[in-house]
């Protein structure tokens, strides 16, 4: 055989094997739920009952997904994000999931809302290997892959997370406090306790006079705030969902009580709290938070921060750019759509958890300088920064360092 006709017969072989090779690392693979145009998601979310406020993370999101789907959607495909309402409910969240998985077929549930619900449908949805992403809960529960592999991922940092960084500030700046709290009688109000005694460490016994827990079938707080004032008390832990954090506010006003005032992270929209229980009567109140408030000025030249408001005004000019659910809705959308871009065309629910726990670095453009997302297969809290903030007139201003909670989960 002639060199030349040997060469023929390799470049021969080699295109047939190019041949036989390309269709195969060109294959694409869907689940339930995916297409060549289209994805599938979703979703629950309290538009109705004791804290609708929360829905606007939904319709944020829905609004988000359409200028997605307007430019042409993710790697081709158009997202259909089918979202139902709750109320709030457990019973309810697992109906809606159910027929969302099986009767719409999606892909994955995403961003869920609520302790309650997340609960209510976290075993089934571990049971049938369908991903739970990105949960608006910040329970611990939520960052459990050991025991709920595919279930359940959250966006902000957890309770336990966010109560060790209060419990820092304290220890530094108010050692000698004499601490009062009013939280939630559920999982989510539990585990934010535990935290913040874990933070506080072995001082715990000695800061906490008074611990308050209220259900949300209750009316109002009013009794409660009252018994924490008559602990003496001198900081306020507020770990109440909106409507209570709001009445809270009101009568720690009412009744003269001036403690320092710690806000939980959830319970800091401006439009669903603090402007309902009156601006006057909530300056000084301080929080954690790791996202860019779209009221304060420092941020008004920030490109991340001119692209949300823009959003908001275009896109979704039906919603308060003032309200920090909508925010959250925002960065958890942009969040989803970079797991949408790193599955390319590999849309199997395996590697949708895949790409979920292998983000690296990732910012969302409303998340604070400094605080970074990172996931992995045994990291299921995405940030464990935050910063101080405090309500300064009508918006909340940043104060000191990012705060981390040194215990990673």
């Amino acid at each position: 055989m002639t060199f030349r006709s040997l060469a023929a017969r390799v470049a021969a072989l080699s295109a047939a094997v190019v041949i036989v090779a390309t269709p195969v690392s060109a294959q694409k693979k869907y689940d339930t739920g995916a297409t060549d145009t289209e994805i599938k998601i979703g979703n629950i979310m309290p538009y109705s009952g004791p804290v609708s406020s929360g829905g606007i993370v939904g319709r944020t999101e829905a609004a988000y997904f359409k200028k997605i789907n307007d430019a042409g959607g993710i790697n081709g495909r158009k997202i259909s994000f089918i979202s139902y309402d709750d109320g709030y409910s457990p019973p309810k969240a697992v109906e809606q999931t159910r027929r969302l998985v099986e009767g719409d077929e999606v892909l994955f549930m995403y961003t869920p809302f609520g302790a309650p619900s997340n609960t209510a449908i976290q075993k089934y949805l571990n049971s049938r290997k369908v991903p739970q992403l990105f949960v608006v809960s910040g329970s611990s529960k939520f960052a459990d892959p050991q025991n709920f592999p595919w279930t359940t991922m959250g966006w902000l940092p957890s309770y336990r997370i966010e109560a060790r960084i209060h419990a820092k500030y304290l220890l530094k700046e108010r050692p000698q406090a004499k601490i009062g709290i009013l939280y939630q009688n559920d999982d989510a109000g539990r585990d934010y306790l535990g935290g913040l005694k874990n933070g506080l460490g072995n001082e715990a016994g000695a800061m906490i006079v008074a611990e308050e827990s209220y259900d949300v079938s209750e009316p109002t707080i009013d009794s409660h705030i009252i018994k924490l004032k008559a602990s003496g008390a001198d900081v306020f832990i507020n770990i109440a969902a909106p409507k209570f954090a709001a009445q809270a506010i009101k009568e720690i006003a009412v009744i003269n009580w001036r403690p320092l005032h710690i806000l939980a992270s959830f319970s800091q929209s401006i439009a669903a709290v603090i402007r309902p229980a009156g601006f006057e009567n909530a300056q000084g109140i301080i929080s954690a938070t790791t996202m860019k408030n779209p009221g304060d000025k420092q941020w008004d030249n920030d490109p991340g921060m001119k692209a949300f408001n823009e959003f908001m005004s275009k896109d979704f000019p039906e919603g308060d750019k003032n309200d920090l659910y909508a925010v959250a809705g925002y960065g958890m959308a942009q969040m989803l759509i970079q797991v949408l871009k790193q599955c390319g065309d590999d849309l199997t629910r395996q590697n949708v958890l895949k790409q979920a726990t292998n983000l690296r670095d990732f910012r969302s453009e409303v998340l604070l300088p400094g605080i970074k997302i990172n996931t992995s297969s045994t990291k299921y809290t995405p940030i464990n920064e935050m910063r101080m903030a405090r309500l300064t007139g009508e918006k909340w201003e940043l104060f000191g360092d990012v705060i981390s909670s040194d215990v990673r989960e």
